[in-house]
């Protein structure tokens, strides 16, 4: 029906183009008839074919642009040649010649016009003109394509109006574009108040972390709402969307550019081979199994306890292209004879374990728990990839080994100190550890618990005003997992240069900034979220490190260094795991923690005891006493 009309109308135009031309070349209005009636169907019967074939009737009104424009020139141009040859040459009797010429013209402003007057209609009833009002004020920061297109999406929504662009560029600042002014991002706070903005959106998908961090900076403090849209590859595809904008990525707020990874370390010790991944479903284990899937294993295992992260990380491979399969394994890392079976058929070539209890407060209230997963569970992994002649094993350790303070942390130096011990040992397995700092967005982080506070109005809750974290981005943490695993020689202890420190707390300002709120305190009771200070939990730390001893050696990568750490032999360290196992066998909660203490010797902890079993069980008869197997000699 929309075609009907359009065509109806183009006939209407063919007819009055006709008039027109006649009336500017005699000066008098005409009767449709011999000549110019003839002219008229001569018109009618080019022009509809020629307009449709050039796809004018394809085209969406309220989606008209440079195309469009394009399509209909082409059109007219076809049509004013034909159209012109026939009165030109043939001679018709009672149609001037110049007719021939005039006619055309006209038609293809009057195609033009009708186009635009429908656009323009279509686009005030969608409500995306000054004519209806608009929920809030945005500004693009970039005036490149992907602004540009992000500025046409818009104008199809109901609830928001782009005021203008903002740029860097000199040369382009004071110009217009789609109607729009591009001003200078240097006066982006001036025009947020002048302008009475409610929203910036970046459109800069290229730029550097670096640069939209330097971006960042010169918006923090304005207290409008910051979005941002996806990659340039997601541009690429032509995802662009009004939908697409997302809230900002508060990995733009470390301060420093993400970490590139070298390409051949990590493909080293993946491509073409079997590789398992334990703790495949979760924060780190997972983006490690994305980026060896990508890799191109010949075979991926992935192993983990929870049935649920199994089946999405599987689910999720599944839909992208791969040599095989993964195989999705259903299994707790402390139960040897399941990891035997697992290692026994498949005998990988490298193993990545990232399975782990890694929340702090909860394992200082599971200590028995938290030292079996943490602990046994390394160790059996370990031993397993030493009797089946694994390459390389590579765990993923973290900063909280560094002087822990907590279960937690002793578990995962201890984890460490296993590694060491059995790489002494000699055999075909290279054992090294890969120590990092927090990971942005990881299960555990103080990121998504700020942003649901955030959304739920406050208060963002931290646990000491002075307090610090190293944090990098969950790809950097793979990358540096996957290049460290390939440059092992065998007992490294690896760590990343994670930049500068980062307090908390500035990070829960910058958060409820970009949000377009504003923080509530004695100085802005006005203010929308509170930052409330509840205490340091039991074993937390103020401030974290990476290395023990005070020297660091560095490797052929300008990221990784390598960590000079004690560790106790084998022959030491054997009965003290045994004495260890006994206390987890007898779920003896404080006896496990005292095993720790002994061996890791920089474990001071900074709370009593507080186990729940533990303390709900101190009034019980003492736990009965069981035969332990030990794990010394295996």
């Amino acid at each position: 029906m929309k075609r009907g009309i359009a065509a109806t109308v183009d006939i209407g135009i063919a007819v009055i183009a006709v008039v027109l031309a006649f009336y500017l070349r005699l000066g008098d209005w005409i009767i449709l008839e011999r000549g110019p009636l003839i002219a008229s169907v001569v018109s009618v019967f080019l022009l509809i074919p020629i307009l449709a074939w050039c796809g004018m009737y394809r085209v969406i009104f309220r989606y008209n642009g440079l195309w469009s424009l394009g399509a209909a020139t082409r059109a007219m141009l076809i049509y004013g040649i034909l159209y012109a040859s026939i009165f030109l040459t043939l001679g018709i009797p009672g149609v001037p010649r110049t007719i021939g010429v005039i006619q055309p013209v006209l038609v293809f402003v009057l195609v033009i016009f009708s186009r635009a007057t429908v656009h323009q209609l279509l686009m005030m009833m969608n409500g995306a003109t000054g004519f209806q009002s608009f929920g809030s004020r945005v500004m693009i920061y970039g005036a490149g394509s992907a602004g540009r297109q992000l500025a046409s999406a818009i104008q199809q929504t109901r609830n928001m109006k782009v005021v203008g662009f903002l740029d860097d560029d000199a040369s382009i600042v004071g110009h217009m574009m789609n109607g729009l002014p591009i001003f200078s991002g240097a006066a982006v706070n001036e025009l947020i108040t002048g302008k009475q903005i409610d929203e910036i959106m970046l459109a800069v998908p290229s730029a550097t972390r670096l640069r939209r961090s330097q971006i960042l900076d010169r918006i923090r403090d304005s207290g409008v709402k910051v979005r941002t849209l996806p990659a340039i590859d997601d541009i690429a595809r032509g995802r662009i969307s009004v939908g697409d904008l997302r809230e900002l990525d508060v990995e733009d707020l470390l301060g420093r550019a993400a970490r590139t990874g070298d390409t051949d370390l990590l493909a080293r010790n993946v491509a073409g081979r079997t590789v398992m991944v334990t703790g495949a479903g979760g924060s780190i284990g997972s983006e490690l199994v994305r980026q060896i899937w990508a890799l191109q294993p010949q075979l991926l295992l992935l192993v983990d306890n929870s049935e649920y992260a199994l089946y999405r990380i599987t689910q999720e491979l599944s839909s992208r292209e791969g040599a095989s399969a993964p195989v999705p394994l259903l299994a707790s890392v402390c139960d040897a004879e399941r990891m035997r079976a697992i290692i026994a058929a498949w005998r990988p070539d490298t193993i990545f374990h990232a399975a782990a209890y890694k929340h702090v407060p909860l394992v200082e209230h599971n200590v028995v728990e938290g030292v079996r997963n943490n602990v046994i569970g390394t160790w059996v992994c370990a031993r397993l990839a030493a009797e089946f002649d694994v390459s390389h094993f590579t765990l993923v350790s973290t900063d909280k080994a560094v002087r822990p303070t907590n279960v937690m942390g002793a578990t995962k130096r201890l984890a460490e100190m296993v590694l060491q011990a059995s790489n002494a040992v000699g055999g075909a397995t290279r054992f090294s550890m890969v120590r990092f700092g927090n990971v942005l967005e990881s299960s555990g982080s103080v990121v998504p618990l700020f942003r649901s506070q955030i959304a739920a109005g406050g208060p963002v809750t931290i646990t000491h005003p002075d307090i610090t974290r190293y944090f990098m981005t969950i790809p950097e943490a793979a990358q540096l997992v996957l290049q460290a695993g390939a440059m092992a020689r065998g007992g490294e202890v690896f760590l990343l240069d994670m930049g500068e420190p980062v307090r908390i707390i500035d990070l829960a300002r910058n958060m409820i900034t970009l949000s377009g709120l504003h923080v509530r305190d004695s100085e802005h009771p006005e203010g929308d979220i509170e930052i409330q200070v509840i205490g340091l939990r039991p074993g937390e730390k103020l401030y974290e490190e990476l290395l023990i001893a005070a020297d660091a050696e560095t490797t052929d990568h300008p990221r990784i260094m390598k960590a000079n750490e004690a560790y106790l032999d084998w022959q030491a360290l054997g009965p003290q795991l045994d004495r260890l196992l006994a206390a987890i066998e007898r779920l003896d909660a404080a006896a496990a923690r005292d095993v720790l203490r002994s061996l890791v010797v920089d474990f001071q902890p900074m709370s009593d005891l507080v186990d729940h079993v533990a303390i709900a069980a101190r009034d019980v008869a003492p736990f009965p006493s069981r035969p332990v197997v030990s794990i010394a000699g295996r």
